[in-house]
C-alpha cells in the first residue's frame, strides 16, 4: 500500500461533514479497490501476511460508506480467497501432513468462514452488476440460464472471485453436506466465466479446473485427460511464467496415477525455478515452491 493511498483513507476517516466524507470515501474507495503490484511482487510470504488483514479491514470499512462499490466488493472477495488460501488453508493443509490434526481442523475451520465473508462479497458484486442474480445462483435446472446471464468479459472477475472462495470453502468442509451441496454452482460460474474470456488473468480459469479435474470422472467433464490440457493450456497463456500450475499437474495428476518419477522431476524443476525472473508472479512463485517443497518431503505418504 502507498502513501497516497494511506492519505486517502486518512482523509475519509477524518473528513467531518457529512458532504465532504461521501465524496472522499468514494474517491479512496477508487483508489483502492483498483489496487496494485507491490504485494505479488514481494518474495517475503510472512511479511505480506502480516499486511493483508489490515488492508482487508481498511476496505471493509470504506464499503460501509459506499456498500454498493463494486471495485471494492471485488477486491474484498479477490482479497480474502488470496489471504484465506495461502495463509490459512494451505497451513492447515501442512499441519495435516504433519500429524498436527488440531491444527488442521482449526485452521481449516478459520479458511472457511474466511472464505464464505469473500463469497458473500462476490455475490453482493454480482448484485450490483445485475439486480438479484446471487438470488438465481443455486444448484437446479435454473442454474445453466443463470449463469448464461451474465454475457460480458468484464463480469468474468467476480464471477472466478466469487466461484473459486465458495469451492474453496466447500473443500476446507466436507463434513458441511448443505455446503457441498452447492458445488455445482461455482462450477457452472468458473465454466461460464472460462467461455467468456478463457484467457482471463493467464490461464487462472484453466488452472482452477486443473485443480477440479482429477477428482472427476469423464462422464462429469473431468479427467486426468482434461486436467491434462488445462495444464498445457494455463502454461501457454502465462507463457509459463506461473509455477503453480506445475504444482497442481503434480499433485492431482501425477500423484492419481502414482508417477512418482514424473512428480518427483516436475517438482524438482519447481524448486530450481530463479522465482526473482519475474517480478508479477514473485510472490505466487515463492509460495508455489513451498508447496512443492512440502509434497516432495511428504511423497511416501502419497505413493504407495
Amino acid at each position: 500500500m502507498n502513501r497516497s493511498l494511506i492519505a486517502l483513507i486518512a482523509l475519509a476517516l477524518l473528513a467531518s461533514t457529512a458532504g465532504c466524507k461521501t465524496i472522499v470515501v468514494g474517491f479512496a474507495a477508487d483508489a483502492i479497490s483498483g489496487g496494485g503490484g507491490a504485494m505479488a511482487q514481494d518474495d517475503d510470504p510472512e511479511l505480506v501476511r502480516d499486511a493483508v488483514p489490515f488492508a482487508l479491514k481498511t476496505m471493509e470499512g470504506l464499503l460501509e460508506q459506499e456498500p454498493d462499490h463494486e471495485g471494492l466488493l471485488l477486491a474484498l472477495s479477490s482479497g480474502f480467497t488470496q489471504y484465506a488460501f495461502a495463509f490459512v488453508a494451505s497451513p492447515a493443509d501442512a499441519a495435516d501432513m504433519k500429524g498436527d490434526l488440531a491444527g488442521a481442523k482449526a485452521g481449516r475451520e478459520r479458511a472457511r468462514r474466511l472464505l464464505l465473508r469473500a463469497r458473500d462479497y462476490g455475490l453482493r458484486g454480482l448484485d450490483v452488476r445485475e439486480e438479484k442474480a446471487s438470488s438465481r445462483l443455486k444448484p437446479g435446472a435454473g442454474l445453466p440460464g443463470a449463469v448464461r446471464s451474465f454475457e460480458k468479459k468484464k463480469d468474468v472477475p467476480l464471477l472466478y472471485w466469487t466461484a473459486a472462495a465458495w469451492s474453496l470453502a466447500i473443500s476446507s468442509a466436507k463434513g458441511d453436506m448443505s455446503l457441498v451441496a452447492d458445488l455445482p454452482v461455482p462450477i457452472a460460474m468458473m465454466e461460464r466465466a472460462l467461455e467468456l474470456d478463457e484467457a482471463w488473468a493467464e490461464g487462472a480459469l484453466h488452472e482452477y479446473f486443473l485443480v477440479l479435474d482429477p477428482g472427476r470422472t469423464a462422464a462429469e467433464g473431468g479427467g486426468s485427460d482434461r486436467a491434462k490440457q488445462h495444464y498445457e493450456r494455463a502454461l501457454a497463456l502465462s507463457k509459463n511464467k506461473k509455477l503453480g500450475p506445475h504444482v497442481s499437474y503434480a499433485e492431482g495428476v501425477l500423484v492419481k496415477a502414482q508417477d512418482r518419477e514424473g512428480f518427483t522431476r516436475l517438482l524438482e524443476e519447481v524448486l530450481r525455478a530463479d522465482t526473482s525472473a519475474d517480478k508479477a508472479h514473485r510472490l505466487e512463485n515463492v509460495l508455489a515452491q513451498r508447496r512443492a517443497r512440502l509434497l516432495l518431503d511428504h511423497a511416501d505418504d502419497l505413493f504407495l
